[in-house]
Parts: C-alpha cells; sequence; structure tokens
C-alpha cells in the first residue's frame, strides 16, 4: 500500500491534567493543566504552537475556546466532534496539515469536570425520534443489547465481562495515576449492582475529572525534543451508524474497517503489536474491540480474556493505565488511550511498563459504539 502518511508525525509530548477529582476547576482549566503538562514534556511554550485541535460537549467551538484560552493564535484548526473517539480520529487532520505545511506544531486537547460537576455532561444532541420513545437509558442501554447479543451468538458470560474489568483494576493497581486502585474480584463485580441487564455497575466505567493533551510535529523534528518520540505509523477512523438501531450487526464494530485501514497504512499486522489501549466504556467494548481489530477471530473474545490473558503477566497487555473502567473517564475518554500508548513506547510507565514495547496500538470509541478510530504508534526502531 503506497501510504505517504507512515511515519510522517510523531507524538513528541503527552500531558494528562486534573485527573480523577479536580474540584472547583472547569473543563477549560483543566484543559489547561494538562497542556501545561504536555508543553512541559516538549520545552515548547504556547507560543510555539501553531494548530490547535479539541472537541468537547461542553466547552463550545472548542478549538476556538481552547486557544483563545491559551493565548494561541493557530495557522491551522480543528473542534470536530465525533464522541470519546474524537482524539484519536483527530491525529490524522493534525498528520495531513503538518505534512502539507500548513503549521508546524499541533496540540490535541481536552478537558472535562463530570465528576465535579455531579457526573452530568452538558449535551445539545436531540433525542433520536426513533429511540426515545421506548425511553432507552443511554448510553448503557445501547451497549447492553450489543452485550446480550454476543452472549447469545456466541456464548460470551458475565464472567468473561467480569474478566476484562478485573484485569483493568489489576493494570490500575500498578499505575498511581489510576483513580480506582482497590483490589477487584470477578465475584465482586459479578454482585455488584445491575444496571442494565447484562452490565452491573462494576462493568461500567468510571465518571471522573481530567484532561489530556499531545503535541505532534513532522517526523524529521522528533529528535529535536527531550522526551523519546511515538511516530505515527497509521491510523484511520470509521463510523456506521450514530444510533444502535441502525446497526446492521451489533456484534460487529466499524473497528473492523478502522483497524484494518490502520494496519495496511502501517504495514503491520495484530502479531506486531506488544501493547494495546482500547477504548473500554463498558467490558463488552474490550471483547468487541479484540476482535474487530483482529487479536482474536469473532465471537472469541470471550474466551480470549479469561483466565488474565490480558491482564498483567497475560499473554496481551491491554489498557496497562487501567482504562476507562479503573484509571480514568472525564465523559470522552479517548485522548487517554494515546497518551499511555506514547508512554508504554517511551518506557517510562514504572510498575506496569511492558518489556520491550515498540509498537502500541490505541483505540478509540465514540456515541453507541459509532465511531471507530484506530492509531499504531511506534518507537524508531518500528519507524
Amino acid at each position: 500500500m503506497n501510504a505517504p502518511l507512515r511515519g510522517a508525525a510523531a507524538i513528541v509530548g503527552v500531558g494528562h491534567g486534573g485527573l480523577g477529582e479536580a474540584p472547583g476547576l472547569s473543563p477549560v482549566e483543566i484543559m489547561a493543566e494538562a497542556v501545561h503538562n504536555a508543553l512541559a514534556d516538549t520545552g515548547l511554550t504556547p507560543a510555539d504552537i501553531d494548530g490547535v485541535i479539541s472537541a468537547s460537549p461542553v466547552y463550545n467551538m472548542a478549538s476556538l475556546t481552547a486557544a483563545e484560552y491559551l493565548g494561541i493564535r493557530p495557522k491551522f484548526t480543528d473542534s470536530t466532534m465525533i464522541g470519546g473517539s474524537s482524539f484519536v480520529s483527530h491525529i490524522t487532520p493534525a498528520a495531513l496539515a503538518l505534512q502539507a505545511g500548513l503549521c508546524d506544531t499541533v496540540l490535541i486537547c481536552y478537558g472535562s469536570n463530570q465528576r465535579s460537576a455531579t457526573g452530568r455532561l452538558v449535551s445539545n444532541s436531540l433525542p433520536d425520534p426513533y429511540e426515545a420513545p421506548y425511553k432507552p437509558r443511554l448510553p448503557i442501554t445501547a451497549y447492553a443489547l450489543a452485550a446480550s447479543r454476543h452472549m447469545y451468538q456466541y456464548g460470551t458470560s458475565r464472567e468473561h465481562l467480569a474478566a476484562v474489568a478485573v484485569a483493568a483494576r489489576d493494570w490500575a493497581r500498578l499505575n498511581p495515576e489510576a483513580f480506582m486502585r482497590d483490589p477487584l474480584t470477578a465475584a465482586d463485580v459479578l454482585a455488584s449492582r445491575m444496571i442494565c441487564d447484562p452490565l452491573s455497575k462494576l462493568d461500567c466505567c468510571l465518571v471522573t475529572d481530567g484532561g489530556g493533551a499531545m503535541v505532534l510535529v513532522r517526523a524529521e523534528r522528533a529528535k529535536d525534543f527531550p522526551a523519546k518520540p511515538a511516530y505515527v505509523l497509521g491510523h484511520a477512523t470509521a463510523h456506521w451508524h450514530r444510533n444502535i438501531s441502525e446497526v446492521e450487526d451489533i456484534t460487529v464494530t466499524a473497528a473492523a474497517e478502522s483497524g484494518a485501514r490502520a494496519f495496511a497504512m502501517a504495514g503491520l499486522e495484530p502479531a506486531d503489536v506488544d501493547v494495546l489501549e482500547l477504548y473500554d466504556a463498558f467490558t463488552i467494548n474490550t471483547i468487541l474491540f479484540l476482535e474487530d481489530l483482529g487479536f482474536c477471530p469473532k465471537g472469541e473474545g470471550g474466551r480470549f480474556v479469561a483466565d488474565g490473558a490480558i491482564a498483567p503477566g497475560g499473554t496481551l497487555p491491554v489498557n496497562t493505565n487501567g482504562g476507562g473502567l479503573s484509571c480514568v473517564h472525564p465523559g470522552m475518554y479517548g485522548i487517554f488511550p494515546v497518551i499511555e500508548a506514547v508512554r508504554q513506547i517511551r518506557g517510562t510507565c514504572g510498575e506496569r511498563q511492558v518489556a520491550g514495547a515498540e509498537i502500541a496500538l490505541a483505540h478509540g470509541n465514540g456515541g453507541v459504539l459509532s465511531s471507530q478510530a484506530t492509531v499504531l504508534l511506534g518507537s524508531e526502531a518500528s519507524f
């Protein structure tokens, strides 16, 4: 495949802000803290940024708001909003703008005070007139529907779902930044309060505050910065529906397309990947994405995750920061898998570091299994 964007850009700075709880801070202030930390990671200042990309269900015209608050007058700007996968998807316009010379240094950023704001995110979305009369409790109703079908069709069990939650918590216990670090067993998950059958409270992501930011430059500049760069080897976005009622097959997501195209651009296959960072809004997500991204056959995801296969010490490291289930989930999680993937490639993850991690996959999900975005990152050795 002719892939001129393969390795054209690199992530040279990442940062978090307000993880867990940040009382008294607005979403924009949390975003700015994350940006401050990402810039400190690079040795740059806001004056060095000439491309700004952001998305938010809270702060309107997100890239305009972010740039104004940070005092940046960008040459390139993008506020594309496709749900939680937005920030993984944003890597594509960032790489294109850098390659075209429209700008030299792109900032992708996000912040949310969802937990401090009593767990609510303000949204201007209109209800779907075909689904709203049935009063679904979205998004969990949609994910529970997908889980139920997967269980019926492939024999997936609640024990399989519980294994995903336990693995995420085991990784979180190795991460000092994770919000939930208490021990967790499969029995705890199975006994937790049912929210929407078959998903219990511990099958659901956290509600936290938090922000993230990353800085991208053209690959030829990547070595000019203090930290080890993560080269963008392949990236793609796909969406087949917005509303869950429009899904052709509720056990298959558009990750099957975004993943295939990202792998093709990178010239890689699943066997080449050392560590996966998947958007786990619910336990069923991890199972679906392992299947659709090609790490196991369709229908085998539940059995694949059994017996600690994706936990520390397992055969495939998945969600090494603890994921949205145990680390952080401030409304939209997509920027955090990318940040963790970069840190794994750098080798700076401490106790949770995957030995010899050279290739990392980060995957974002938006809406109700709607938008899917995949990025493959690599070290200099892979580039």
